[in-house]
């Protein structure tokens, strides 16, 4: 039997990507075969589709950090014939071809069974983007002391920052968001942000070792000179949640906001959290936490997967794009 999947190849060097049939093959004792009805697109996807050898080593593949579908052969005790599961993270969609295929074979320790109040179009609109949310809302909101200080939560309308943005303003949280897009604005207003800063302007002031405490707490979703600038300005015993770094992987600081503050910089890895912690996760975003994401959501085909990487690659998503299977 033959499958279709959005199949990335290299050629001396140079990476290309195309709609091929590939040959599905039997899962390995201990797997689960599951028909993908839904994928989504990360930033890690598109890294890997446009040929990044720091996310998959190696090439041709099949990119994907997400799937949510149907159990169609369960070479495992855990899983039978018919039911509903998720995947996210580990290494599918790195090095474990991933979601972008219509069908996959992984580990059934990977695999979490669909919770009934969340369907797999919703599941995927969340994916590892609200997956990881979700876990720095958790970390912050444990770890946080009580503040009439906002929120600030930076790359706001990317798909980890508009999610966080919503969850937060869900959990009764007043938002600060930083964004590049100056047409995002009324975008982040809809889905709960209070105030918006320009990140122009926001990195315009040159950073102090500390600054006046302007928030309780952060979401960074970028890293880079914003998250430098994030840790002068959190207030006494803050949490800083780090998930993200495409605004660079270094970080200029001192000791001051830890030793004269008692902040807390947390980093999120929600691809290698164990599936309990996924599980929790995926709980509550079906139930306390679960967001209409409908208004943010793009579904596209295949066919028009390659224009939606590019975007992403350029820093200009705004919410969520999700990858339908089939017709």
């Amino acid at each position: 039997m033959k499958y279709s999947a959005y199949y990335v190849q290299e050629n001396d060097g140079d990476f290309s990507a195309s709609i091929v049939e590939l040959e599905l093959e039997t899962p390995d004792e201990g797997f689960v075969q599951i028909k993908v009805l839904y994928s989504s697109l990360n930033y890690k996807d598109a890294l890997s589709a446009s040929g990044n050898k720091g996310v998959t080593k190696n090439y041709p593949f099949v990119p994907g950090i997400d799937a949510a579908g149907i159990v169609t052969n369960g070479n495992s005790s855990q899983f039978k014939e018919g039911d509903e599961v998720i995947v996210t993270g580990f290494d599918m969609g790195m090095n474990t071809p991933g979601g972008f295929g219509e069908y996959i074979n992984v580990p059934a320790k990977w695999v979490i069974k669909r919770p009934n109040n969340l369907s797999c179009l919703e599941a995927m609109s969340f994916g590892t983007a609200g997956m990881t949310a979700a876990a720095s809302v958790m970390k912050v909101e444990e770890s946080s002391h009580e503040s009439d200080l906002p929120v600030l939560i930076s790359g706001a309308t990317g798909g980890v920052g508009s999610i966080s943005t919503m969850l937060m303003s869900k959990i009764g949280k007043e938002v600060t968001a930083i964004t590049g897009k100056s047409s995002s604005v009324d975008f982040l207003k809809s889905i709960g942000a209070s105030n918006i800063i320009m990140r122009k302007e926001y990195l315009e002031t040159p950073t102090k070792a500390l600054e006046r405490p302007l928030f309780s707490c952060a979401i960074d979703t970028v890293g880079g000179d914003i998250l430098s600038k994030i840790l002068t300005q959190v207030s006494q015993r803050g949490v800083i949640a780090c998930c993200g770094n495409v605004a660079g992987i270094e970080i200029k600081t001192t000791v001051f906001p830890f030793i004269l503050r008692g902040i807390s910089l947390c980093g999120i890895d929600s691809a290698e959290s164990s599936i309990d912690f996924k599980q929790t996760i995926w709980n509550k975003l079906a139930d306390e936490w679960k967001l209409d994401l409908s208004s943010m959501v793009k579904v596209v085909s295949k066919d028009n997967l390659k224009p939606e990487i590019d975007f992403i690659l350029k820093g200009n998503q705004r919410g969520r794009v999700v990858l339908k299977h089939g017709e």
